[in-house]
């Protein structure tokens, strides 16, 4: 071994020990006479001391020629440090150099290897192997690990067999775009990147193996952001003889006990059950933030009427109660305004009301509505003096959109969203279809396995888009963290759901012939989840972006900057594949 200790390890019990350590040199300095080395490698920080007249001339001569980041091995006695850093666990000790070995040289790196280092995030994409050596995101990588070894501990105790599915596939409409994968021996024809391992899993119902998981790579050719990647993980699961509340009970477990093992956080209730169309009205999307309050009301009822056009004309009018907001000054108003103007919400402007301490009302429409009209609208609200009520109206998913997206803002500008409290909860009796007017069709809300409640079948003949799915979502602080539902496993029920998503039999035998097929030697009544584990790694980190909890990932444009891929590939591999570009 190149090393008897790791540059994490030594304490004050070590003192009299000789040692050899590894590492990198994160920083030297050279007082005239005195030389120090900070050796850095995975596990910590030691520090290296040399005096110069009392250590040989060879060696005095190697640690000069020490830069930062070369790779070195020492070897010395442990003695007690002078002047103590309490800020790192071998703050008490340094190692007395005897023999310095140079292992490797480095150049200069292009930018410093520190917690806060002074690179931007394309320059430390562009050297991510440099970067990993940094602490937020070797921690980040570590933290993501240990999530992955509880994971397996959690649920090999309940049961569950890990088997790995196939990651060239056929591609199937899942509803985003497939990465496309050109077979050279099937000239013309074409894999695709799997989505999720959906209909694999399914199939491992049919073949018995009653609770499946796996830790799986998917992939989706979709628009990036802070917390998507074309390509990410999932803790993809799938059971038999199981209903709905069965899989919410295990995984609501799987989630208390990552938060007690990993974050030491102690989740001792049952996970509230919100259905999707309470998520709507009450905060505006389906993955509802219930740290805080300041819900919507829908006040149309109230406020129409009155001959002020834009509530007159409007489809829906809702509000929220700003607490203490009856102080906002006027700039304050008009930035909030301007906020619910902006392309991603189009609102055309923000109605206000302000009660005041003293119990009168004053608002940005007082020519329309009188005082008591607004106790009356304060009453609905739960407002209370010294409060702000703020309105918008429009066409109601949008309006929801709106309101929804200003609650947030106000809930960070409060702070009323820290980040080291836990709000999860259980959203369940999802839309089975929605409707797509550019296609003049429904599509599958989730996929095209759902299945509804049994008591909203008669509604495929009737009324479609109010037919409730047995699906429901885990979300955490307004993040979705993870997905699932119970299947369909019924041949005459898949074939009626393929029949309302407007697949003809041969398109649904073209698309899903091989699962119908085995469906119809025996499938279990089954049911499954999948959770995003970097959605779920970035969250425990306390971060929004999920890059840092990625060892390799893609910029917002899908590049890998280090790698520099996608790439160009040659004519001869084209020929070879029989394609040609446009």
């Amino acid at each position: 071994m190149y090393r008897t200790h790791t540059c994490g390890e030594l304490r004050k019990e070590n003192i009299g020990q000789k040692v050899t350590l590894c590492g990198w040199v994160q920083l030297k300095r050279d007082k005239g006479g005195m030389i120090w080395i900070d050796l850095r490698d995975r596990y910590g920080i030691t520090q290296l001391a040399a005096e110069s007249v009392n250590t040989s001339a060879e060696i005095v001569a190697k640690i000069d020629s020490v830069g930062r980041e070369f790779v070195v091995q020492v070897s010395g006695e442990v003695i007690e440090r002078y002047s103590k850093n309490d800020k790192i666990p071998t703050g008490d000790i340094e190692i007395k150099i005897e023999d310095l070995k140079i292992l490797s040289e480095s150049e200069t790196p292009p930018f410093t290897i520190i917690d806060n280092t002074d690179g931007g995030d394309e320059l430390r994409m562009k050297y991510r192997y440099l970067d990993i050596r940094r602490n937020p995101v070797k921690n980040a990588l570590m933290l993501r690990h240990r999530m992955a070894q509880e994971i397996r501990k959690y649920l090999d105790a309940q049961d569950f067999v890990e088997v790995e599915t196939p990651v060239l596939i056929k591609s199937t409409p899942e509803g985003a775009r497939d990465f496309i994968v050109p077979s050279r021996m099937n000239p013309g024809e074409f894999y695709a990147l799997p989505q999720s391992p959906q209909q694999f899993k399914q199939l491992l119902m049919v073949a018995g193996m009653d609770r499946y998981f796996q830790i799986v790579k998917c992939f989706r050719d979709e628009d990036l952001r802070a917390d998507r990647q074309p390509e990410f993980t999932q803790i993809d699961c799938e059971l038999s003889f199981v209903e709905q509340e069965d899989i919410l009970n295990i995984f609501e477990g799987l989630t208390k006990y990552l938060f007690k093992t990993v974050k030491e956080v102690e989740i001792d209730y049952d996970f509230p059950r919100m259905p999707y169309v309470e998520a709507m009205e009450k905060y505006g999307n389906d993955k509802p933030d219930i740290r805080f309050g300041m819900t919507i009301t829908d006040i149309s009822e109230n406020v129409k009427g009155k001959d002020f056009v834009v509530f007159d004309s409007a489809e829906y009018i809702g509000g929220i109660c700003l607490p203490n907001g009856s102080e906002y000054t006027r700039k304050q108003i008009e930035e909030l305004t301007e906020f619910v103007k902006i392309p991603q919400i189009g609102a055309k402007g923000l109605v206000y009301c302000k009660y005041n301490a003293d119990g009168s009302f004053k608002s940005s429409v007082d020519k329309f509505y009188t005082e008591e009209d607004w106790k009356t609208i304060a009453a609905k609200m739960d407002a209370k003096a010294g409060d702000m009520i703020l309105i918008l109206a429009g066409e109601k998913e949008r309006t929801l959109h709106g309101l929804s997206e200003l609650r947030l803002r106000l809930g960070n500008e409060l702070g009323l969203r820290p980040r080291d409290t836990f709000a999860p909860l259980w959203v369940v009796e999802f839309p089975l279809l929605e409707y797509d007017a550019e296609s003049g069709r429904y599509h599958a809300k989730h996929h095209p396995f759902t299945s509804p409640f049994e008591e909203d079948v008669k509604l495929f003949e009737t009324d479609p888009g109010k037919i409730r799915a047995k699906a429901y979502d885990l979300v955490i602080n307004g993040v979705e963290i993870g997905g699932g539902s119970i299947r369909i496993f019924d041949k005459d029920l898949q074939a009626l759901m393929f029949k309302n998503l407007g697949f003809t039999k041969e398109e649904a035998e073209a698309q899903f012939g091989f699962l119908m097929n085995a469906f119809k030697f025996g499938a279990p009544p089954h049911g499954g989840i999948a959770f995003g584990f970097d959605r779920l790694c970035s969250m425990f980190g306390g971060v929004d972006s999920i890059r840092d909890y990625i060892a390799f990932p893609k910029n917002n444009s899908g590049r890998d900057v280090m790698a520099n891929s996608p790439s160009v590939i040659s004519q001869a591999q084209l020929d070879e594949l029989g394609i040609k570009l446009k």
